[in-house]
């Protein structure tokens, strides 16, 4: 049997939503992201996702973000997605541009935040841009910082309507909301990537024939989630249990100090020596009892 996890028509496996680091006077630090991609891509992950949430994409303006994607392209051989939401449209649309000129895989875009919006609206958010957009793109579903849920329902929708519309990030602390995505979306289309949006939910998304995962710890670990997909591909079930629990072992991390983002800058930073633990984040700092914790989940 054809395991889809070989189909090369679609991005499948483990990618990282990349960390973005930054120099003490607050600048990005491109020698040090360089040096974060070449990890990742000696890792073999599958992809990277280039200003996700981890990657601060709200912490940026415009300039920053433009040179990022260019930059970003010519420091690994991974595939590359571009995330590009804004509030503002014509600013969404000339990032996208910027990617796909770089040669980008692709572009990742949230529904609209701040206001409300009902499931008609969001279809017709999604379906104008991607009349606008001329790449491949995947939705960046977080009900949690959005508000509002793209459910089983549009993505069937827009997946019938918008044939360049690839996939989806479905970061909801629930398996079963992505697992109805992806059976239903496969009726539909064979092209179509779900990929879970957090690190515990690779195995089960994999097993419910999801296309993988795109979750933070990637950035500490790659190894280990390159390791889960190869004992999954080669039937080790064995290993995948004893891999997928320590997943759930690391994914502690995530409960120490006030800021994920600076938490996971900081494990990082203290076991790889090469950026800084800043983040533009407020008082997310780790302090000496904090990084003792990390140590203990890291080497446990």
């Amino acid at each position: 049997m054809t395991n889809k996890l070989d189909n090369k028509t679609k991005l499948t496996g483990a990618i990282c939503p990349s960390v973005t680091p930054f120099t003490l006077s607050g600048k990005i630090d491109f020698n040090a992201l360089e040096l974060h991609y070449k990890r990742l891509t000696d890792a073999k992950l599958n992809g990277i996702l280039v200003m996700g949430t981890i990657g601060e994409f709200a912490n940026m303006n415009m300039e920053e973000r433009g040179s990022l994607i260019e930059h970003a392209r010519k420091m690994t051989s991974l595939p590359l997605i571009a995330h590009i939401s804004s509030t503002v449209i014509n600013d969404m649309l000339i990032l996208a541009d910027k990617a796909y000129s770089n040669g980008y895989d692709a572009v990742m875009i949230l529904p609209p935040y701040y206001y409300g919006q009902t499931a008609s609206q969001l279809i017709s958010y999604f379906q104008y841009l991607d009349s606008q957009l001329s790449g491949n793109w995947y939705i960046y579903n977080f009900p949690a910082r959005t508000g509002c849920d793209v459910d089983v329902s549009i993505v069937k929708h827009l997946a019938k309507s918008c044939p360049r519309f690839m996939g989806i990030k479905d970061t909801v602390d629930c398996a079963s909301h992505t697992r109805l995505i992806t059976l239903e979306s496969q009726k539909i289309r064979d092209d179509f990537s779900v990929f879970a949006g957090f690190d515990e939910y690779f195995i089960p998304n994999l097993m419910n024939d999801g296309a993988g995962v795109l979750s933070g710890l990637t950035n500490i670990v790659p190894e280990l989630f390159v390791s889960i997909l190869d004992a999954y591909k080669a039937n080790d079930l064995s290993t995948v249990a004893n891999l997928h629990k320590k997943i759930a072992k690391l994914s502690e991390i995530y409960l120490i100090g006030e800021d994920f983002v600076t938490t996971i800058k900081s494990v990082v930073a203290q076991k790889f020596g090469y950026m800084q633990p800043i983040s533009r984040n407020f008082n997310g700092k780790i302090d000496d009892a904090q990084l003792k914790k990390i140590d203990d989940i890291l080497n446990n």
